[in-house]
């Protein structure tokens, strides 16, 4: 039987992650050291503000609880683990446990909605995670334990978030949505950027030009379109898409800091692209 996918839904999700990936990039050769609470603040606070302004769309007195737990999952919670991560971790590392949300997924669909993944599926995302790790494994590599625990708390805290976002519905729209959990992640957020991070006094125009392009790429287009295919795509197929994040991250290192890739890394990438195809035949 001929299965039609979704293809304009899973493509433009699939943005989403790859604008995602140039995190590392954009944190560790252009933002200042040291500060992933700020970072993670200013990445979120000024598309909020700008999609509210955009919406003016209140939410009802019933959704606050659900909606402010979203956005401490996806937004808040996530933001500032993510950059813990980026500021300790190689990027390859941050990946290989980012890689581990679609597995998160299908145990929380199996956990919660009592729904076992087919044995495809279940393969797919198994061999995604050996992908990722034959992707960016080194002997090298710094196993930083804060940075390991804070990739690994994000990813479940983002599966989480991507499962209930479908599982609750608030009535917003898209947008609405969207810029509601970023301002609430930006308010979960500002206590920490202000008593632990060093004050940021002094922003040259490369760094305004990063924390610009984070903010308005990196949150309010990602995230709008994130949220966007959520409401549409089963959530492990939109779990599984989070893996062109890292992806994109090696590419970007190929391309602008002359990373090396060689026949090992080809067989991951190629691992890794196969294992979400694979995710999202069976998944929509």
């Amino acid at each position: 039987m001929n299965k039609k996918l979704p293809w304009m839904a899973i493509l433009l999700t699939a943005i989403a992650p790859m604008l995602w990936g140039s995190t590392y990039l954009v944190t560790t050769e252009f933002l200042p050291e040291g500060r992933p609470f700020i970072a993670a603040f200013l990445r979120v606070f000024p598309a909020g503000i700008l999609l509210l302004i955009y919406t003016r769309e209140w939410p009802k007195k019933t959704i606050w609880l659900p909606l402010t737990t979203l956005s401490i999952l996806n937004i808040g919670a996530f933001q500032a683990l993510l950059f813990i991560a980026a500021y300790r971790l190689p990027g390859g590392i941050a990946a290989i446990l980012g890689a581990l949300q679609p597995l998160i997924i299908l145990f929380i669909v199996w956990l919660v909605d009592q729904k076992a993944p087919t044995r495809m599926t279940l393969l797919a995302c198994i061999a995604s995670v050996i992908g990722i790790t034959l992707l960016f494994i080194t002997p090298q590599a710094q196993w930083d334990m804060i940075g390991i625990m804070a990739a690994l708390a994000g990813s479940i805290f983002m599966a989480s978030g991507t499962y209930l976002t479908r599982r609750w519905k608030t009535g917003l729209s898209v947008f609405a949505l969207t810029g509601w959990q970023l301002m609430l992640g930006a308010i979960f957020l500002a206590p920490f950027a202000y008593l632990i991070d060093p004050p940021l006094t002094h922003i040259t125009l490369s760094e305004a030009a990063a924390y610009s392009y984070l903010s308005l790429a990196g949150a309010l287009l990602a995230y709008f379109l994130w949220f966007k295919g959520v409401a549409t795509l089963p959530p492990v197929a939109v779990t599984s898409l989070g893996l062109l994040s890292p992806i994109t991250a090696v590419i970007l290192g190929w391309v602008f800091l002359g990373q090396r890739i060689d026949g090992i890394d080809f067989l991951g990438l190629l691992i890794v692209l196969v294992s979400v195809l694979v995710v999202q035949w069976k998944a929509n």
